[in-house]
């Protein structure tokens, strides 16, 4: 970010050729106010001396971490162009590294102590600088695969001392650098951790200069930091900054903060279009995201309140000229971020003052935690469910230090309808890094708060939203209409398979949300049908157990061709299997292999071609004996009335055939 700010001798100078080196050489300004104040002209010149050096991308999984991950640094430049005292604060969590000269640390020291900032805290990169725009020109941190590594790009602006930054830390850290061909600045990128980005469209007009397309803008944006998809806006706020922090900022993977101007200003149709944009677009946990809103009065009012930096568990927001936008804005942030200390930062130095184009995000730049735990679920539950009666969560636990997780710390804290929060542990699912647990419990229409945790033996750990219990992922499960108890068969049929004495098993499952108590199983008709059943009764089955029924027919051959149903009373009402007696029951030896009954349909004579005939027996469809003879082989049928009957054939070794006829 560079200060809409005028030097007059600068400027003369730039028309004059001088590059700002010779100008600086000339100290005709303090060498610390060159550094920090410079103009806008001086942003409209072309990008030069730009020491820039392309390379293959990572060949890992990439991911870029969002601000709101966990920190174990913050980048500044000395001299400061944010208050000491904002070093204090960010120096009472995490180290606070200083870009300063050599020649300029011992200064920074002394006013380090001399405003009582935690020095066991800070650390300086010796290296020289062109301004304290750390965040535009300064390392962009990524993990590649699980080691850590830095990107750099042409850095738009024509500063090579700055363009030098990213290669130092490289060296810092001792980490890879690789090098993305696409003109940008860090001022103009939020990424959300998970794959998304936004930028707004100087990215693409910026890197047309260097006869890079906007396609390749995209595939490098995913090839070097993984992010995809790539939301590359308007710039709502018109200024020549066209830097996204000015406008927006993300809260958390679902949550975008946007500035909104009066609707008396000339820009309020393009903050709309952008607010439009992101309210009717999926985050990246697949639902629309959540818009906050922070309003600004345009014009000379001071309100930089998007340019804040997100700090482990601190927002640090800079504070504007107006004291009721200034609260209005700090509460904004208080809504959105549950369980963070947000703290206004004043600046209203003249030198160094806020500036709706610059602000507390352009001059400070976070490190993100090279051993960080991460809890990555992506496949959040949302929305209206339909029934069921267990909902599997699942997440990535990734140990970025190496270390072991901490197999009884991986769970799912999940509320029902508001009630205390019970946990479920999670066990790994067999892919890599990848654990499920199971949120049960509920009722149709509850609505289910839930959150995913975990550590590792390093003793870092993080959770799935960060807000914790106060700002869970949420979902409501559909209307649960009673489900029946599940039985296995629906049909037993008794045939030439089924043996005497041997049961059918019935098996009854409970797959309610309740245990449920059998009360009553009986046969329809039982004075007319020989069924029996070993279960004892009554019988209670708890959720997601069986039950098995033996059941057992008697004197089969009364009743071939017929069909009946057991009646299971139960706690969920009344259910009935069905049960069929069909084909040849008790067959002991074929003889029947060759036989033939015809014609069907018969009319007056029913023709049997088969040896040993010694009965033949017909019922009526509801198993009535209508006729019986013995050896015979032709019958006479002609006082049946036209219908379904059944042919029941004994042999001489009393094997049975029964087959269906139909008279007409």
């Amino acid at each position: 970010m560079k200060r809409n700010f005028t030097i007059t001798v600068l400027f003369l100078c730039l028309v004059l050729g001088l590059g700002l080196n010779a100008f600086s050489q000339q100290q005709e300004l303090p060498e610390w106010r060159l550094k920090k104040y410079l103009s806008e002209e001086e942003m409209r010149m072309p990008v030069r001396n730009i020491n820039f050096t392309e390379t293959d991308p990572p060949t890992a999984e990439v991911r870029f971490p969002g601000e709101y991950e966990p920190m174990q640094a913050a980048m500044v430049v000395y001299p400061l162009g944010i208050p000491v005292e904002l070093v204090r604060e960010m120096a009472e969590d995490c180290k606070v590294i200083v870009v300063a000269r050599s020649s300029d640390q011992s200064y920074a020291e002394n006013e380090f102590q001399s405003a009582n900032v935690n020095m066991d805290n800070i650390e300086f990169l010796n290296a020289n600088t062109d301004s304290y725009w750390i965040r535009d020109f300064g390392p962009w941190y990524i993990f590649n695969g699980k080691e850590p590594a830095i990107v750099d790009n042409r850095y738009n602006r024509p500063r090579p001392n700055d363009d030098e930054i990213p290669g130092h830390f490289a060296e810092y850290w001792d980490i890879e650098m690789f090098g993305m061909n696409v003109v940008h600045t860090g001022g103009n990128m939020m990424e959300d951790g998970r794959c998304h980005g936004v930028s707004d469209d100087i990215v693409i007009t910026e890197s047309a200069s260097y006869g890079i397309t906007e396609d390749e803008v995209y595939e490098r944006m995913k090839a070097y930091l993984g992010i995809d998809p790539y939301h590359v806006t308007i710039d709502p706020q018109g200024d020549y900054i066209a830097h996204v922090d000015c406008w927006g900022k993300y809260l958390a993977p679902d949550k975008i903060l946007l500035a909104r101007v009066p609707e008396s200003n000339p820009r309020y149709p393009y903050y709309e279009e952008v607010a439009e944009y992101f309210a009717t677009t999926n985050c990246c946990w697949g639902y629309p995201y959540k818009i906050y809103r922070v309003d600004i009065p345009g014009g000379s009012v001071i309100s930089p309140y998007t340019n804040s930096l997100i700090l482990n568990n601190k927002v640090l927001m800079p504070l504007g000229s107006n004291s009721a936008y200034n609260e209005a804005a700090l509460n904004i942030y208080r809504e959105a971020m549950p369980g963070y200390e947000v703290i206004g930062v004043e600046n209203n130095s003249y030198w160094d003052g806020w500036l709706n184009t610059d602000a507390l995000h352009c001059r400070v730049r976070g490190v993100m935690d090279f051993n960080m735990f991460y809890v990555d679920h992506r496949d959040v539950v949302f929305g209206e469910q339909e029934w069921q009666d267990s909902v599997a969560i699942t997440s990535k636990f990734i140990a970025y230090s190496g270390a072991e997780l901490k197999q009884d710390s991986l769970l799912v804290y999940y509320s029902i309808d508001g009630g205390e929060y019970q946990t479920a542990k999670m066990t790994s699912t067999g892919n890599p890094d990848e654990y499920v647990g199971y949120i049960k419990g509920y009722n149709g229409g509850s609505k289910i708060d839930y959150y995913v945790f975990g550590a590792d033996e390093s003793n870092r750990r993080y959770q799935q939203p960060v807000f914790g219990e106060l700002d869970p992922h949420t979902f409501t499960m559909g209307e649960h209409v009673e489900t029946l108890l599940t039985l296995n068969p629906e049909e037993i049929v008794f045939d030439e398979t089924y043996e005497h004495n041997v049961p059918q098993i019935l098996t009854i499952t409970n797959n309610t949300a309740a245990d449920v108590v059998i009360n009553d199983i009986m046969i329809k008709d039982q004075d007319s049908y020989n069924i029996e059943f070993d279960f004892s009764l009554p019988y209670t089955i708890a959720v997601g157990e069986s039950a098995e029924v033996d059941v057992y027919a008697t004197y089969v051959f009364k009743w071939i061709g017929f069909e009946t149903e057991i009646v299971i009373t139960s706690s969920v009402g009344e259910q009935v299997v069905t049960v069929m007696y069909d084909g040849t029951v008790g067959l002991e030896e074929n003889s029947f292999a060759s036989t033939e009954i015809y014609p069907n349909p018969m009319n007056d004579v029913l023709y049997i071609e088969s040896e040993n005939i010694i009965s033949v027996t017909i019922f009526n469809a509801v198993g009535q004996q209508v006729l019986f003879v013995e050896n015979r082989n032709e019958i006479d049928v002609t006082e049946l009335n036209d219908g379904l009957y059944f042919v029941r054939l004994v042999d001489d070794k009393g094997n049975t055939l029964t087959k269906k006829i139909i008279k007409q």
